[in-house]
């Protein structure tokens, strides 16, 4: 059988579908709840496909996941998108040796710039440079459709509905686990 043309490398391992997922599950640890375990899986495969997804779009823009976080913490952190390495460095869950790495590649790219305060010499600032936002802004543009084309069969009640649900089971998470916003490991 010839090789599909648009597909180039090896393919990987099909993935069992969820039932089949579940039912082997279910086989092995019979305490499962199988309409609790296919909300969790299905939350996990949707989220490990958005973020190869967003990674693409990333990657089509020349910049990486590490530096769209920095992009963002800047743009979050609201005008004039200035913040210290060490602020940085904590809003992103980084060791201060990491996010100064960061920080650099992302000067030398053009996406920040790196200054000393005015007011206090020792003191570093870092700020979104405009190719960062420009960068910031076509990222939001490729997200934005790619959620709306994600969402298009849901109505603006189902929407509502599974927003306020998300948002429940975050809670719960963030009530249980509160250090669970933060990185395990540094990323670069």
């Amino acid at each position: 059988m010839p090789e599909n043309p648009e597909r180039s490398g090896p393919q990987a391992p099909q993935e069992p579908s969820l039932d089949e997922q579940i039912a082997a599950y279910q086989r092995e640890f019979r305490d499962l709840d199988p309409q609790v375990e296919k909300v969790v899986s299905a939350l996990g495969r949707l989220n490990r496909r958005m973020n190869v997804a967003y990674g693409r779009q990333l990657a089509d823009l020349g910049i990486s996941n590490a530096e769209w976080e920095v992009l963002k913490t800047l743009v979050l952190s609201g005008e004039p998108y200035r913040l210290g390495p060490g602020e940085l460095a904590k809003r992103l869950g980084l060791t201060p040796a990491a996010m100064t790495h960061r920080i650099d590649r992302m000067a030398g790219e053009g996406l920040v710039t790196r200054d000393r305060d005015e007011n206090n010499r020792v003191r570093v600032i870092v700020e979104l440079a405009d190719e960062g936002r420009t960068k910031w802004l076509e990222a939001m543009r490729m997200a934005t459709a790619f959620e709306e084309d994600l969402l298009q069969d849901l109505s603006t009640e189902e929407k509502g509905v599974l927003g306020d649900v998300l948002i429940r089971l975050l809670r719960r998470v963030e009530h249980t686990q509160p250090d669970a916003g933060g990185r395990l490991t540094d990323l670069d």
